[in-house]
């Protein structure tokens, strides 16, 4: 079998097996001609070419449902989208939050003929933004999680030879990259959230920039709600120029913030946090049915609020009709989906900064925000990683405070001064 024959056939397989099967061929023709060994090499290329070649042609007959809410902004600029990921490279998609471009945007680029060669990389950085998304996805093709739609975390793969879409956190696909360097199985990768810049998200940007000159058949997607576009555009431009960035509005309505510093508040210290934490969830209650989303530090300021919450909503007499859920990473699967589960009763959400950007905590109309945030920091004369309690920058308090104008007006609790954001 000549060289030409092999290149047919590799051309027929999925892209993501094309460098494995010619390392195979090329094993067998080491050995002489007419040899055991190398009939049996050439036998287990010839299966697994006829393998590769089964699952392109199943990617390519995928009828996944592509429904799209008209109602989110996103819906708007399918048609250009679609164009500009047919002709352009990189894209830098500015999308402010509610504009449905973490769900949306894999179902625009299966519609724009991605996801045939290979899958459609999505990361996200947290886990339960993975799983969270993985799972509207699958819902919205008509699919179940670990089909045409799944995803890969620390411990947890649910992905199979013929998933289209693929969600992941960024560590994971920079990991992958030790053993696919060139990142073969994916003709697409989306990378969300890239204004969190994480060292991850920073690495990977500088490898995939380096790799787009090697694959010019891979797309890259670059998305953010806060981003300096211009410089990223410049940065991933090609012979065409800069890449072109598509900016979508958001779908908000106004948030009212109220501040409740220490200052603000009589008799009370900075210290008195759960104090000032009771007294916003009192001033909610009155204005109206909706649920609650607290953002907190940590884990153990999740669970001493929530005692403290319990206890105090019982003195009130509101405690059966109040429901108090926790929201953190280290959480078990079902843990973490009870807050998308249906309710009757007013619900009060206790989260990490998980639910500060990606995810979406349904039914909520109110924000109180601490202001700070368990932060990964890197100490130089010790060596060590650190996670210190740090204030949160500007942009994620506004991150927080539009979680509650999905729908509808909202109310943000800030307890925390003015001057201090």
């Amino acid at each position: 079998m000549d060289e030409q024959k092999v290149r047919t056939l590799l051309e027929l397989a999925s892209q993501g097996d094309r460098f494995r099967l010619r390392r195979i061929w090329q094993r067998a023709v080491r050995h002489p001609e007419g040899s055991a060994i190398r009939d049996r090499e050439l036998g287990l290329f010839h299966r697994a070419v006829e393998e590769s070649t089964r699952r392109r042609e199943a990617r390519f007959l995928a009828k996944p449902t592509l429904e799209f809410d008209p109602e989110l902004p996103i819906s708007e600029h399918r048609a250009e989208l679609i164009r500009l990921i047919q002709t352009r490279q990189v894209l830098v998609v500015c999308g402010e939050t509610g504009s449905g471009k973490s769900t949306q945007l894999p179902k625009i680029c299966i519609e724009a003929g991605r996801g045939r060669e290979g899958m459609i990389g999505h990361t996200q950085p947290r886990r339960l933004a993975a799983r969270s998304i993985a799972n509207r996805l699958a819902d919205e093709m008509g699919t179940r999680v670990g089909e045409w739609v799944g995803f890969k975390i620390r411990f947890n793969d649910r992905t199979q030879p013929n998933t289209l879409v693929k969600l992941m956190t960024d560590g994971i696909l920079l990991a992958e990259i030790q053993r696919d360097r060139f990142l073969d199985a994916y003709d697409t990768i989306i990378i969300d959230e890239a204004h969190e810049r994480s060292l991850n998200i920073d690495l990977l940007m500088a490898y995939l920039h380096n790799l787009l000159a090697r694959r010019r058949d891979l797309k890259l997607i670059i998305t953010s709600a806060t981003i300096d576009a211009e410089r990223f555009a410049e940065h991933f431009g090609d012979e065409q120029g800069p890449a072109p960035i598509m900016t979508i509005e958001g779908r908000t309505f106004p948030v009212e913030i109220r501040y409740r510093g220490a200052e603000e508040a009589e008799n009370l210290d900075e210290n008195d946090w759960l104090t000032r934490l009771m007294h916003a969830v009192d001033e909610l209650n009155s204005e109206g049915s909706g649920d609650i989303l607290t953002f907190l530090p940590s884990e153990r300021d999740i669970r001493d609020a929530a005692r403290h919450l319990r206890g105090h909503l019982t003195r009130n007499g509101s405690v059966d009709r109040t429901e108090i859920l926790p929201l953190y990473s280290r959480l078990t699967e079902a843990e973490q989906q009870k807050i998308f589960q249906p309710h009757r009763n007013r619900r009060i959400v206790l989260a990490t900064n998980v639910a500060e950007s990606s995810l979406t905590v349904p039914g909520i109309r109110y924000v109180i925000d601490l202001g700070t945030a368990r932060v990964s920091r890197y100490a130089p004369r010790s060596k060590v990683q650190r996670l210190p309690i740090e204030a949160v920058s500007q942009a994620s308090a506004d991150q927080r405070a539009g979680r509650c104008g999905r729908l509808g007006p909202g109310i943000c609790i800030r307890l925390f001064s003015e001057s201090d954001y």
